[in-house]
């Protein structure tokens, strides 16, 4: 685990996203690198009003210096949170110690958001509020346009620990995604002092809990298994389970059948989307 992705988008949102990535990357000296997404000053012209050249070129250069306005805000911001969470602004890591970056990139946020998770370990990103229609996009666009793990990151109830991965707890149904979710998060794994395996019974498992436990073995990762037989709501009993487990982190296969329909039927993914109060890491 070397590099962390964060895109941020002025929602108000980035402090918290901030610093579940930097108390993630603290077990591993890892960087962070924050990205933000800046409009472009053709795009604030007002569209199907008639502007003369003399406005437009008015309104771009006014645009242009309050864009450059917030860069300089976010960018003053980021390097107080970064000293505030002993983090070090370097452009790269030297495996030493935390380090954070700040990148600003014109274009839209899910492009953005593709071409830097493709070449980040994870992606952080903030827990949707579907009430407001904020989030759930940049969620999307890290899952499905990245390949790499995503780490939703909820508002914490408590204080947030200082590094975050001690304790994971891993949701395994023995399909795909959930083997998937597994390899690419064995790094964190392997690096976690105590990790739970559960699994739902109400459903065959074709590949086991155990026989999962055995392959973690392999990896030097001794686990423990943790059984439910809910049939009714099984989102509901995996974070049940993985709070009275102790984890700080749950690792989930995202989206198992068609992410549409899943998300229309409130699959167990929608569901921990919605309901998670701890991070969890999907991977699809």
């Amino acid at each position: 685990m070397r590099k962390i992705l964060v895109p941020v988008r002025g929602d108000g949102k980035g402090d918290n996203v901030f610093a579940h990535a930097v108390a993630l990357a603290r077990g591993f000296n890892a960087h962070v690198q924050v990205t933000h997404c800046r409009s472009r000053p053709e795009d604030l012209i007002p569209y199907g009003v008639a502007v003369s050249p003399e406005m437009k070129k008015q309104i771009i250069d006014q645009s242009t210096e309050i864009l450059n306005i917030q860069e300089q805000g976010l960018r003053d911001e980021i390097t107080a949170l970064a000293k505030a969470n002993d983090a070090e602004m370097a452009e790269k890591n030297d495996r030493k110690k935390v380090t954070v970056s700040f990148i600003e990139e014109q274009g839209r946020q899910i492009d953005v958001i593709r071409h830097y998770g493709l070449i980040s370990d994870m992606t952080a990103v903030a827990k949707p509020d579907r009430d407001r229609n904020i989030g759930t996009n940049t969620l999307q666009a890290a899952l499905f346009s990245t390949g790499r793990p995503v780490m939703m990151c909820p508002e914490p109830k408590g204080k947030l620990p200082k590094q975050l991965g001690k304790n994971i707890a891993i949701a395994w149904d023995g399909s795909v995604v959930a083997s998937r979710a597994v390899v690419q998060a064995m790094p964190l794994l392997c690096a976690a002092d105590d990790v739970t395996i559960i699994t739902n019974t109400s459903e065959p498992i074709k590949v086991s809990p155990e026989e999962l436990q055995d392959y973690l073995t392999d990896h030097g990762v001794e686990a423990k298994i943790v059984l439910t037989n809910d049939k009714g709501d099984v989102g509901a009993s995996i974070l049940s389970k993985a709070a009275e487990s102790g984890a700080e982190i749950l690792v989930l296969g995202a989206y198992s059948s068609n992410k549409n329909l899943e998300r229309v039927v409130g699959g167990v993914t929608q569901h921990v989307v919605d309901h998670a109060s701890m991070p969890v890491i999907f991977v699809n």
